[in-house]
């Protein structure tokens, strides 16, 4: 005859629930792996298909037909991707923390429209010509408008909502100069309407060791930045009372923010919703704990990025749709669908 046991007992033999830090540790693995998979589909999936051997030759192999497809044009695509994926995702997160307003990301501060200026400017009045000379301009573009933001949201005294409203004055400002111009100078417009639209396909060698250095420095200080954004998170009095510098806080997130997508933009061109969408998706697993959202952040936005990437030479094939057009599809949705949400939650 079975005894049943006392629940003190059964409370005592029950497995114990897996803790919130092994599951975001495990999604930490998860998200390596998919990142590894999304790599080897970008360098397999193109105008011409590569099994995953003639890939593996074609990376050891710097001639021949495989070599010439896979190192030569598909590489460089791949690591930009990983690269500017990255920054745009923890740029996203940094700007999501310091604004405390979910819905921002890289272009609430006028850091896109700082570098597409730049870019029409150096087209139009300096004659610049190639991609190594457009990423430069992007570069400090972005870099000087970060500034910009950063001194009339108030400098020390700076505020989130300080910070959005210069960063919105001042993009709608630069897009207003950026239209007048391309509509004036033809050559512009034609040079500018492929960079404008965000795109992995131009990336080279030189490309990537350029921004490489920015993005480095970047991704170490924003992921630095994590603790003393948590306690900000708590409030301004709660951080002081904890030891946080809120001005040191505020500016180095600038930095970084600024940083990191200025050297994505000047390579890619500006892409959206990469820095939006992909901080939501990792907050609703790892919860709003900053040291596990950024490194989280840091892996799965690239899997977006050349997800985008890869979908985008398969709808188009034999030619290619650009990737900044594919996140925007994808993009918009998810953020009516995430403005629905924050709406209900309020009401």
């Amino acid at each position: 005859m079975l005894v049943d046991s006392p629940p003190e007992q059964r409370a005592e033999t029950a497995p114990a629930p897996p803790t919130r830090r092994a599951i975001r540790s495990f999604g930490l693995l998860v998200s390596v792996l998919i990142l590894m998979l999304v790599a080897v589909a970008s360098l397999a999936v193109g105008a011409k298909e590569l099994t995953l051997e003639q890939v593996w030759h074609g990376l050891f192999e710097s001639s021949g037909t495989y070599g010439d497809v896979v190192v030569d044009e598909r590489l460089a695509r791949t690591v930009l991707g990983l690269l500017a994926g990255a920054a745009l995702g923890l740029a996203g997160a940094v700007l999501q923390a310091l604004t405390r307003n979910p819905l921002a990301d890289p272009g609430l501060l006028g850091i896109n429209a700082g570098a597409s200026a730049a870019v029409v400017t150096a087209i139009t009045y300096f004659g610049v010509t190639s991609l190594s000379g457009y990423v430069w301009f992007a570069f400090f573009g972005a870099a000087a408008v970060g500034a910009l933001v950063w001194f009339l949201g108030g400098s020390r005294g700076a505020t989130p909502v300080r910070l959005a409203l210069a960063g919105t004055a001042i993009s709608a400002a630069l897009y207003g100069y950026l239209q007048a111009v391309m509509i004036m100078d033809s050559a512009a417009l034609g040079k500018m309407r492929f960079w404008t639209v965000g795109s992995l396909s131009s990336a080279t060698d030189a490309t990537v060791s350029q921004v490489l250095p920015f993005l480095a420095v970047g991704t170490v200080l924003a992921l630095c930045l994590a603790r003393p954004l948590n306690a900000m998170a708590m409030g301004d009095d709660t951080a002081k009372a904890l030891g946080a510098n809120l001005n040191r806080t505020r500016a180095l997130s600038m930095l970084a923010a600024t940083v990191l997508c200025g050297a994505a933009t000047a390579a890619c061109g500006p892409i959206v919703f990469v820095g939006l969408m992909v901080p939501h998706v990792v907050r609703s697993f790892t919860g709003p704990d900053l040291r596990w959202i950024l490194p989280h952040a840091t892996l799965l936005a690239p899997v977006l990025l050349l997800g985008a990437d890869v979908l985008g030479r398969i709808v188009a094939r034999p030619s290619e749709l650009q990737v900044g057009i594919v996140t925007a599809i994808l993009g918009g949705p998810v953020f009516i669908l995430l403005v629905r949400r924050r709406r209900t939650a309020q009401l």
